[in-house]
């Protein structure tokens, strides 16, 4: 109850907003929260076995799976979550076998079958979906799977990417300008944009540099983590863009703060891909080495 001298509360003068709310930071505990747990599952990967690594992102890759499916909206959702999440986890599992040949192939099998559960006017949505989370499975195993580059590649991408989400998201909101793509994704800038590449691949670079016996030459390095920056940055526009296409706000609400797993990892699975495919295409023994070693 006011006092009988208190001014009336429409003349009280108004609180400025604290730092956090001027630049938009009020969730910030939660996402660090949320963050520094994946952050820490993620690390815990790298210091796994062969077939831990296999498990922990499986589990991943059939969540991004299972976001997809539902997203889209189509027809028989469960069954194309089923056929689909049959060919990935066969696919996780002939590759760490050694049949790399047969793994690949079945995306394709799997992607034909959620096509044809989907019909005719969801089918390339559908099938899309098991080459988008299948092919985050499948490049991090490439990577991976050189003995001597593997684990280095991977920390790496863990550096780039999430470098690049960082200086993004606080280059961003403290410093503003204009928008990236503001019909796809208003919270993004420009300077967010520059600000998370230079960062992202500034980060990987050292990673890659200081990694026990790798020891990568930073140059050639630094300039790969901008393009798998600003990849990473285009893998969020367009998951954002997907989104939008079937007005859902987040893939699902698995994670605090963030959303859903494709939410968290859709900047991680286009530069992954970059990675994997950058890396064989050089032609070396593995593609991490083609990745990391440069003379």
């Amino acid at each position: 109850m006011d006092r009988p001298d208190a001014p009336p509360a429409a003349a009280r003068p108004r609180r400025a907003p604290g730092l956090m709310a001027r630049h938009h930071l009020e969730d910030l505990w939660v996402r660090a929260a949320s963050a520094l747990v994946l952050v820490g599952v993620a690390l815990g990967s790298l210091a796994v076995g062969p077939w831990a690594f296999t498990l922990i992102w499986l589990s991943s890759t059939l969540a991004v799976h299972w976001e997809w499916q539902r997203l889209i909206g189509a027809p028989l959702p469960w069954l194309r979550i089923f056929g689909g999440g049959v060919a990935i986890f066969a696919a996780g599992a002939l590759y760490r076998l050694g049949q790399s040949e047969l793994a690949f192939l079945l995306l394709p099998l799997g992607a034909a079958f959620a096509a044809w559960a989907a019909g005719r006017g969801m089918l390339r949505w559908a099938g899309f979906g098991i080459f988008y989370a299948g092919g985050l499975l499948l490049s991090l195993l490439s990577l991976r799977h050189a003995p001597f580059f593997g684990s280095c590649a991977i920390g790496w991408l863990f550096a780039v990417v999430w470098g690049t989400d960082v200086g993004a998201y606080f280059g961003g909101r403290l410093i503003g300008g204009p928008k990236l793509a503001p019909r796809i994704s208003p919270g993004k800038t420009r300077s967010g944009l520059i600000v998370g590449v230079l960062t992202g691949a500034a980060l990987g670079a050292l990673v890659a540099h200081f990694w026990p016996n790798v020891q990568a030459r930073m140059l050639p390095v630094f300039l790969l983590g901008l393009v798998a920056g600003a990849l990473a940055q285009g893998g969020d526009l367009f998951e954002s863009w997907v989104k939008r296409r079937f007005g859902v706000k987040d893939s699902s609400r698995l994670i605090p703060g963030h959303g859903g797993m494709m939410d968290r990892l859709d900047g991680f699975i286009a530069a992954s891909i970059f990675a994997a495919l950058f890396g064989l295409a050089r032609g070396l023994p593995s593609a991490a080495a083609g990745l990391l070693y440069w003379q």
